[in-house]
């Protein structure tokens, strides 16, 4: 056993000696089975909250209607959730009540998929009632029970299905794929924000190529936020491998696929409810990027479109042109950084500096004069000072 399950045993000693039990649960479970990076760890115990409170000084309520309490222990913070039954599901989103319980394997039972349903002792012993680390080597996404009993409860389980199968690169078992087609339709009842986190989830999976081509198998890209008109679109997302694009890059690059309308573009990442930082991001990359399929860069362009958007653009030109995908990144690179200026505010001259020289008011005047130089010295046309900069413009005013 290794970090963080070690600093934790402490924790699970404690209730475990006041008569509770006390287990490792969820993904961190399943990924140290897998071998993957762990931050964090989920604790599932039998004692009620209130008990847990009871047990520990340092507590802070995060939802205690569900079980969950953060206990601050040895200079950490941890959730602890007691066991606990869902009754009917709501819209397919929530359960309408919770009772806690004293099993563990009925708490296990409740869960989405059979590897995410391992427990761990704070020996290392594991609890799989069913069967999810044999899930795990064979690499098989399968929900624990019956899948349509799984997805009608909580919806999202079934973009989660497809998120796992994009990070994991496992298979879909064969009546749980089933399931994803059949109950596809109960995805509209889950918000935006949910289906976002799991979405660009998928995005970032090694498997992502396959994962958008099991969106538009199982038909659940149409509950997604605007992108049931666009199935010819996703079909050619699906031809290209990705891998090494990021998150903005991915969601340029789908829009280029989907042949958004220019006046779409915005609303359609709205509708996902993106960051508006997020989303000037990648409206920069997909304007560049159809610049760039016509032409190649000048250095008006490398100074309109700046390094990180220029990454970017390049990246996904080369992918679309099977090309490797940093070829002429370093080149460009060179290019940009050896601009006189990569901003106007970088511009040795002032408005100020303009009406001291042309003895004018201020006006629209200033700003022609201001772009007029910034074009002159990224083209080395005047050097980047003061005086040089008046001399120019008085022998271009001469002229």
């Amino acid at each position: 056993m290794k970090e963080p399950f070690l600093s934790a045993i402490p924790l699970l000693t404690k209730i475990e000696d006041e008569g509770y039990e006390a287990y490792f649960v969820g993904g961190s479970v399943r990924d140290v089975l897998l071998g993957r990076e762990i931050d964090d760890v989920d604790i599932a115990t039998s004692a009620t909250p209130q008990e847990i409170q009871a047990i520990f000084p340092k507590t802070i309520d995060v939802g205690v209607e569900h079980g969950t309490i953060v206990v601050l222990y040895g200079g950490r913070t941890y959730e602890v959730t007691t066991f606990r039954t869902e009754s009917e599901y709501e819209d397919c989103r929530r359960p309408s009540e919770v009772q806690f319980i004293r099993s563990l394997r009925e708490d296990l039972k409740r869960r989405d998929f059979t590897m995410n349903a391992i427990a761990m002792d704070r020996t290392g012993q594991l609890i799989d009632p069913f069967y999810g680390r044999q899930a795990i080597e064979n690499k098989v996404i399968q929900t624990v029970g019956k899948a349509e009993e799984r997805f009608s409860e909580d919806a999202l389980r079934m973009m989660r299905a497809v998120r796992f199968f994009s990070q994991l690169n496992f298979g879909i078992e064969t009546t749980t794929g089933e399931a994803l087609i059949q109950y596809a339709h109960l995805l509209k009842h889950i918000s935006t924000e949910r289906k976002l986190i799991e979405f660009e989830k998928l995005l970032a999976g090694k498997n992502r190529r396959n994962a958008l081509e099991m969106l538009h198998a199982t038909g659940l890209y149409t509950y997604l936020p605007g992108m049931a008109p666009y199935s010819e679109g996703l079909t050619r997302m699906y031809k290209y491998d990705t891998a090494n694009l990021i998150i903005e890059e991915m969601w340029a690059f789908l829009i280029y696929q989907l042949r958004i309308n220019e006046s779409e573009i915005n609303s359609f990442l709205k509708a996902w409810k993106l960051p508006i930082k997020k989303i000037k991001k990648v409206i920069q990359i997909v304007k560049w990027l159809k610049i760039r399929v016509k032409m190649d860069w000048t250095v008006d362009f490398l100074y309109e479109a700046g390094m990180e958007t220029i990454l970017s653009t390049e990246k996904i030109y080369n992918l679309l042109h099977n090309q490797e995908i940093n070829y002429r990144i370093d080149d460009l690179y060179q290019q940009y950084e050896a601009l006189p200026i990569k901003q106007r505010s970088e511009l040795n001259v002032t408005g100020n500096d303009l009406q001291l020289w042309f003895q004018k008011k201020q006006g629209p005047w200033i700003k022609e004069k201001l772009e007029r130089v910034e074009k002159a010295v990224i083209h080395r046309k005047v050097s980047n000072h003061n005086q040089s900069i008046r001399e120019w413009l008085i022998a271009c005013n001469q002229n």
